[in-house]
């Protein structure tokens, strides 16, 4: 019997069992994935072999990164398909070709930034339209910071509090086509909204006790995985679109232990990463 969930246009039904892994394998946990332009899905991930590739069928083509990576965390592929990849455990960001050949570094490794400087347990990252990136510096810091496209330190913000631009625990990051930055900020329950200047513009708050983790933005819809079992759909505006999970966390299909991350492929087929006890990636077909 197919499990269906989501409502509206964005219902889905549920892949069960579309991640093959090579026997042996686990991911322990999923805090990352993205899709290139051929639908081939990169799963970040805490286990023995952090990137793991899947055709859109799941079936695996190829890993990397083993023995680089201390604890993954974000994930982000530009418009040239370089894969950033968020450590929260080095306290670095790194720039990648998709085959996995390093081609920049942001942060020293394993050494912690003061506060308000860039990191300490980055959280995610992304890469605006106009080429900047942007990192949301998390779990030891509170801000956001932004970099030129050559790694340059251009700009950071925030401070630990709930006002309005203030952050407890800015866990994820995007840029929509306007160039606005949009921030999971999740021990407030909430998603900011800023310039590329950093200055405050509007806030989402129908987050609470569900800690929203991070954002993710296609076509103007607004995908938002939260940790506490929940997933949420909106438009760029902030209009709820669709909404789905349970107030306990589970194993079952289509439902969360602690969703994390999401993505979505060129058929509208939504992806996500669950970290906590939930270690699995659960693919939705858009029906």
């Amino acid at each position: 019997m197919s499990v269906i969930v989501g409502s509206g246009d964005f219902r889905y039904e549920v892949q069960e069992g579309w991640a093959k892994l090579p026997d042996g394998w686990e991911f322990t946990q999923v805090p990352g994935v993205v899709i290139d332009s051929e639908d081939k899905v990169y799963v970040f991930n805490r286990g023995e072999h952090p990137v793991i590739i899947f055709d859109v069928d799941g079936n695996f083509i190829k890993s990397w990164g083993e023995g680089i990576f201390n604890t993954p965390h974000g994930a982000f592929l530009d418009e040239d398909e370089n894969l950033y990849l968020a450590d929260s455990g080095d306290h670095t960001v790194r720039k990648f070709t998709k085959d996995g050949k390093l081609l920049m570094t942001l942060g020293t490794k394993d050494i912690p930034a003061d506060e308000g400087s860039p990191f300490n347990k980055p959280t995610g990252v992304a890469v605006s339209p106009s080429g900047h990136i942007y990192v949301s510096d998390g779990y030891g810091n509170h801000n956001v910071h932004k970099f030129s496209s050559h790694g340059e330190l251009l700009l950071s913000w925030g401070v630990e509090g709930e006002d309005a631009g203030e952050f407890a625990l800015p866990h994820g990051v995007f840029v929509d086509k306007n160039n606005q930055v949009y921030v999971a900020d999740r021990e407030n329950h909430r998603i900011q909204r800023f310039t590329p200047e950093g200055e405050f513009i509007k806030q989402w708050t129908d987050f609470r006790e569900h800690k929203p983790c991070t954002v993710f933005i296609k076509d103007n819809i607004v995908y938002i995985p939260e940790l506490h079992q929940r997933m949420s759909i909106m438009t760029i505006d902030g209009q709820l679109l669709a909404r789905w999970g349970k107030d306990d966390p589970t194993h079952e299909p289509g439902m969360f232990y602690a969703a994390h991350t999401a993505c979505v492929d060129s058929k509208g087929d939504l992806y996500i990463g669950e970290v906590l006890e939930g270690q699995r990636i659960q693919k939705f077909i858009r029906l």
